[in-house]
């Protein structure tokens, strides 16, 4: 196994591909760089600037310049001793046309290949009615369709919805319905016995008649066999050319005439997704996202099928040498976290594998797991808190209680960002979650009494007292760290839900695999499903209500609120600093030590001038005051609000001191900047506006 000594971690996109990679490894290696950490490298949505919106995890993204430009940066890294750390991301895939695994599930339903490769719950919400949602649209469903937003074309012999960028294919069926409509118009143009109508009235034939009785790869054959001689006929006949055409501009509807929409919404009510405004997509989802993200559909990656379709080019590269380990995106998004990496561990054999996972304080990893450890955010978080002044945490408090009225304890800060999450962005993943345990409860008297709402309120408050981001229960079993922190999460509910004590009692004989001995087998799998369920969703609310929402508007010192932090902790001891460097030299020897990660918030230079001022606090709060009179006359007054207000104002200042350039030439880029990243900012925190709610 080969062990990085240094990593430089570099984001390709379609502006810095493979090629423009090969002309920084000189410096690198100048700098003592080991090993590049590799952004996600397979086909993406094109344009991407990340990677992780991935269309085909089984080919290089062709954007960085694929194969031909790959190559030669694997053999200059090689000529320098050089090697490649690759991250992967098994949780998701991007939610777009140009996937190819989830258009052919899309357009063949239960028939797919694919129809098990994606985390969709077929039977979910009874108003979706079998389809898969598709939260793509910009307003109402309807106001889209009757602005002629939403299009019927006909290319390549595939028709296909379009909406803007996005393209949905239409299943063969429908084609029925499309070549129907006024066909006497083409029977005024053809004789009956001309070969041309003879062909369209046999793909009628087929579509309409012999293929709806077919199934599998039969139905997928005959359904490409169809489209293809539609296609055909399509090109050689200008008669079924211009009724094609014809047909697809009638269908297309007016935009004054709400009627002639009709057809249009007849066809798209035909389909296996139901397409709607993307707001929707927080209430009544049935398929499984990366965070909130309706643009990223999860795997059932715990397939091996799935895993093995997935991870086949990651495989070849690793045994190629190509790469000489790989890390693991959002381990807490697997079904089976455990499973996977062994898994993942058997066929790449002895390679480097770490794992992005945010560990609490006082948090350690499963010491089973086949890996070399994290990537390095609790390492972050400890090398950065080490230089923060705990003797003056009573100073900073003082201040920010003075300034912004906050006296609500941290704890209890972090329960009502993450309500807030639950009651806005996850509420379809919540009732997804107690409808599942509903009509499990229906087999037992005594559950049989606990309805949907009750449950439903039980369950959000669990995750909302989870007190880490995931538990890693499975059928081999609950470990007793994780018990202890189901536990715990129940007895905070029970706190604060009283009333609710039979659900609880319930949830938590099924958090705790506490099974009946008489259990058959297949109940037990229901009870370990909702279990394995639920732990996928814990880490959302948690990254969702601290990262993304409390980072935002919890402001002692910003430079503690880093991915992996907890803000409430005024920085570590000396002590507790080497206790952690301890365990980590016994247990996890070559995991990642981070300064800075892609997901930080602040880089090492911004986060050490903040952690500086922890050391002053008596002249910090000397230059807040003189600051905060000098810009009190240029607040606004906004629905009845002083804007900004002084949590807001006291984040911006720590920003400014943070981030200030030490060039005059940099301050007009400077200023646009801080301006677009204080609108980020106050929206995050979802406080006086949001991107839900944009003020």
């Amino acid at each position: 196994m080969r062990i990085p000594t240094a990593t430089y971690r570099i984001q390709f996109n379609p502006d810095f591909g493979f090629a423009a990679a090969q002309g920084i490894v000189d410096y690198l290696k100048r700098l003592g760089i080991s090993d590049i950490y590799a952004s996600p490298i397979f086909k993406a949505r094109r344009g991407s600037t990340h990677g992780y919106d991935v269309v085909d995890p089984n080919q290089l993204n062709p954007e960085l310049g694929g194969e031909a430009a790959f190559q030669p940066l694997i053999d200059r890294l090689h000529d320098h001793g050089m090697g490649w750390l690759q991250d992967i991301v098994p949780n998701h895939m991007a939610y777009d046309g140009q996937n190819p695994y989830l258009m052919n599930v899309l357009e063949y339903g239960p028939d797919s290949e694919y129809f098990n490769f994606f985390d969709i719950e077929w039977e979910g919400p009874e108003e979706l009615g079998g389809k898969v949602l598709a939260p793509m649209l910009g307003d109402f469903y309807d106001r889209c369709l009757e602005r002629g937003e939403i299009q019927l074309s006909y290319d390549e012999g595939q028709l296909n919805v379009n909406y803007f960028g996005l393209r949905f294919p239409v299943r063969i069926e429908s084609y029925g319905r499309f070549l129907s409509y006024q066909s006497g118009r083409l029977a005024q143009h053809l004789d009956r016995r001309d070969r041309t109508f003879v062909k369209i009235s046999g793909i009628l034939y087929l579509v309409k008649n012999a293929i709806v009785d077919l199934h599998g790869r039969e139905y997928r054959d005959q359904a490409q066999f169809a489209k293809g001689l539609l296609w055909d006929v399509y090109q050689d006949s200008d008669e079924v050319r211009e009724f094609i055409d014809q047909n697809l501009v009638i269908f297309n509807g007016t935009p004054d005439d709400p009627s002639s929409f009709d057809l249009l919404d007849d066809l798209l009510s035909e389909q296996f997704y139901r397409l709607s405004f993307w707001k929707v997509g927080a209430e009544e989802l049935n398929y499984r996202r990366f965070f909130t993200v309706n643009e990223l559909i999860c795997l059932k990656v715990d397939d091996p099928q799935v895993f093995d379709q997935t991870h086949d080019l990651i495989c070849q590269l690793v045994k190629a040498g190509r790469f000489n380990g790989v890390r693991i995106d959002h381990i807490d998004g697997l079904y089976d976290p455990t499973i996977y990496l062994e898994r993942l561990r058997d066929r790449l054999g002895d390679t480097y594998i770490v794992i992005e996972k945010i560990l609490e304080t006082e948090e350690t990893l499963p010491e089973t797991w086949p890996i070399q450890g994290t990537s390095g955010y609790d390492s972050l978080i400890e090398l950065n808190g080490i230089f923060c002044q705990q003797d003056n945490q009573n100073a900073f408090t003082r201040l920010y209680q003075q300034l912004t009225d906050e006296t609500t304890p941290y704890g209890e800060l972090v329960s009502a960002k993450k309500r807030l999450i639950a009651d806005t962005n996850l509420v379809g993943d919540i009732n997804n979650l107690a409808r599942f345990l509903k009509r499990v409860c229906q087999q037992y008297r005594y559950g049989r009494d606990l309805t949907l709402y009750g449950l439903r309120t039980a369950i959000e408050e669990v995750l909302i007292a989870f007190p880490i981001y995931c538990t890693y229960a499975n059928e081999q079993g609950i470990s007793k760290r994780d018990l202890a922190y189901v536990e715990e999460a129940v007895e905070a509910a029970r706190k604060r839900i009283p009333q609710l004590v039979n659900e609880l009692n319930l949830i938590e004989k099924f958090l705790s695999l506490n099974f009946e001995g008489s259990l058959p087998p297949e109940e037990k799998a229901q009870w370990l499903h909702f279990v394995m369920r639920l732990q996928q969703f814990t880490g959302p609310l948690m990254a969702k209500g601290l990262e993304d929402t409390l980072f935002y508007g919890y402001n002692r010192l910003i430079s503690l609120n880093e991915v992996g932090g907890s803000p409430g902790q005024f920085g570590l001891s000396l002590r507790h600093f080497h206790q952690r460097q301890q365990h980590r030299q016994q247990q996890w020897p070559h995991a990642i030590v981070a300064t800075s990660t892609h997901d930080t918030k602040r880089s090492e230079d911004v986060r050490a001038r903040l952690n500086v001022l922890s050391e002053l606090p008596t002249e910090w709060e000397t230059a807040v005051n003189i600051w905060r009179s000098l810009n009190g006359s240029h607040k606004k007054v906004v629905h009845d609000r002083v804007v900004p207000d002084t949590n807001d104002e006291y984040f911006l200042y720590q920003t400014l001191v943070g981030a200030f350039p030490f060039s005059d030439d940099e301050l007009p880029s400077f200023s646009d900047r801080i301006a677009d990243y204080v609108v980020k900012a106050v929206r995050e925190a979802k406080v006086h506006t949001a991107w839900l709610r944009p003020d």
